[in-house]
């Protein structure tokens, strides 16, 4: 539940603050130009990868389908709230909530059908790896499932919001090579997390290497 909670937490972030764009000096050697909606994004990818790890493909997919659904219930909040006349007093007016906020529904359209395919191909991979390399190498598998799922992401979202004119056309290729070069560069990153993580959880339910948890779903006749 703390890793499904994450992992929602950090999607529906990211489609809520996309509309602002930052720049990262990469120790003089490139300069990202990239959405802050990007920062809680790969989290997402390494969520499912434990999740993979550790519990399966099936509670994986079913951790991502329940992001759908938390991504769409924010995006009926945002309406409602965007519907709500700002009183005469109110630090954020309608205009400014509009200007932050409007968008969001396209936001969360794009994102979602990147979601769905990068975060699908994510799971694929990763377990295709598995019963390729029988368990060993967890940085492979994950290394090489994120790397291709995150330049579908990237690329998915990033042509949706240029067609629905969110975003220029001209600004197309450098935010997608920016934005797979820092998916790439925080999935290496992370890989060290994702073996703590895996080890720690391994230990608590004394797990063998490549072991999956196997939950069980008590019901009770009432």
């Amino acid at each position: 539940m703390v890793l499904s909670a994450l992992f929602i937490a950090s999607l529906v972030a990211s489609n809520l603050i996309f509309q602002k764009f930052f720049y990262w000096d990469f120790f003089g050697v490139y300069t990202f130009e990239i959405s802050v909606g990007i920062l809680p994004y790969p989290v997402t990818f390494l969520i499912t990868d434990i999740i993979s790890e550790v519990y399966g493909k099936k509670k994986a997919n079913l951790v991502v389908t329940s992001g759908i659904f938390a991504s769409f219930f924010s995006l009926l909040i945002v309406y409602l709230a965007e519907a709500a006349p700002a009183t005469a007093w109110s630090p954020i007016d309608n205009s400014l909530f509009h200007k932050v906020f409007g968008a969001t529904g396209i936001a969360v359209f794009a994102s979602m059908v990147a979601y769905l395919l990068a975060q699908y191909v994510d799971i694929q991979l990763f377990h295709f790896w598995k019963r390729l390399t029988k368990g060993r190498h967890l940085w492979l598998r994950n290394n090489f499932s994120t790397f291709l799922s995150q330049f579908v992401d990237t690329f998915s979202v990033l042509f949706l919001l240029c067609s629905f004119g969110k975003i220029d056309w001209e600004l197309f290729g450098g935010l997608l090579f920016s934005g797979f070069l820092f998916k790439v560069l925080v999935a290496a990153m992370d890989t060290p997390f994702l073996y703590a993580a895996v080890y720690g959880l391994r230990n608590l339910f004394d797990l063998k290497p490549a072991e999956e948890l196997k939950l069980e779903t008590n019901v009770i006749n009432q």
